[in-house]
């Protein structure tokens, strides 16, 4: 996203609640953490487990469409405003077609108010997925100023793919912003901002981490292997047939090695802080171009099911006629 300034750390990430340098309030409702973060405009992070049933699929998409709408009122956006919804991304490349799959579920109306034929409670809508510089060779802010110019909307909702410097967040996190976007900025391929400095009209922005790097999943597993020893410890009297059940990860989740016994299992390496660590791997496999960008392999089912959910919400919020997820 926007304004996040985590340039000390040498990380790939565009989520807000990924700098531990700011405050953030948190509530816990229906099983999923709602975050609240203000840092030169506001963001909301949604944290859930699944939205591969309708039951929590459902769930989850009322919430957000909960947040959207509050995002509407913060920026004093009339019902009768006109949006333009675009879809950030490349669609022939799964990890980032999130926001082009969106926009092809979001309803689009503004050809029915040209005809005339339109109910209270629907809203203007126009909607463009403008590509990817590598295959239009324009910028995407350079499509979105042009049309924005032409057409005139009140304001924008734009949603793209996101990096995170967590594992556990991939596919599971949805941030929304008031701040703008840069697209690209998670994986170091930085585009023009698109935001309402710089284009003169309110930007509600909207992501979902699809990919981390490979330094991070070397972190992550380091930590859970500390986690994984630590629990064997503590239960090693444990009948070990009900040794590894379900939720095992929930389980472990908050344990914690000793520092005196990760530098006994790891030596020099394990008297690191999480930040030192992280910084060696990324020198490592940076200076070895070894540090890939990766997503899970079911990211093709994931990118569908949370496109559907989040045009749902988009719609629902956008037209009060409209309730269906």
């Amino acid at each position: 996203m926007n304004n996040i300034d985590l340039s000390n750390y040498n990380i790939r990430t565009d989520l807000i609640i990924e700098n531990n340098n700011l405050a953030h309030e948190e509530l816990d409702i229906d099983g999923i953490k709602i975050t609240s973060t203000n840092e030169n405009g506001h963001y909301v992070t949604l944290l859930f487990d699944d939205i591969t049933d309708f039951e929590h699929r459902e769930i989850v998409g009322k919430h957000f469409e909960s947040v959207l709408k509050d995002f509407l009122k913060l920026n004093k956006i009339k019902e009768d405003d006109s949006c333009l919804v675009v879809g950030l991304g490349n669609r022939f490349s799964t990890p980032d077609s999130l926001g082009v799959k969106t926009v092809d579920s979001v309803i689009v109306t503004n050809h029915l108010f040209l005809l005339g034929n339109v109910k209270e409670g629907i809203r203007r809508v126009f909607s463009i997925s403008p590509g990817v510089m590598a295959a239009t060779g324009i910028e995407s802010f350079t499509i979105i100023k042009a049309i924005i110019e032409k057409i005139k909307p009140d304001f924008v909702i734009a949603i793209d793919a996101l990096a995170s410097k967590d594992i556990d967040r991939l596919n599971k996190t949805i941030q929304i912003t008031d701040t703008g976007i840069h697209p690209g900025s998670g994986v170091g391929n930085n585009r023009l901002e698109i935001s309402k400095k710089t284009i003169g009209i309110p930007v509600i922005a909207i992501g979902v981490p699809t990919v981390t790097s490979s330094s991070t999943i070397v972190i992550d597993t380091i930590n859970y292997l500390y986690k994984h020893i630590t629990y064997i410890k503590e239960n090693e009297q444990t009948n070990k047939l009900s040794f590894y059940r379900k939720n095992y990860r929930q389980k472990i989740h908050n344990l914690d090695m000793p520092k005196e016994d990760k530098a006994n299992f790891l030596g020099l390496f394990g008297t690191l802080s999480d930040k030192e660590m992280r910084g060696l791997i990324d020198e490592v496999l940076n200076n070895t171009e070894l540090n890939l960008i990766v997503t899970p392999t079911e990211i093709d089912f994931l990118v569908d099911k949370l496109s559907n959910l989040i045009a749902s919400s988009i719609n629902n919020a956008l037209h009060r006629q409209i309730n269906h997820f």
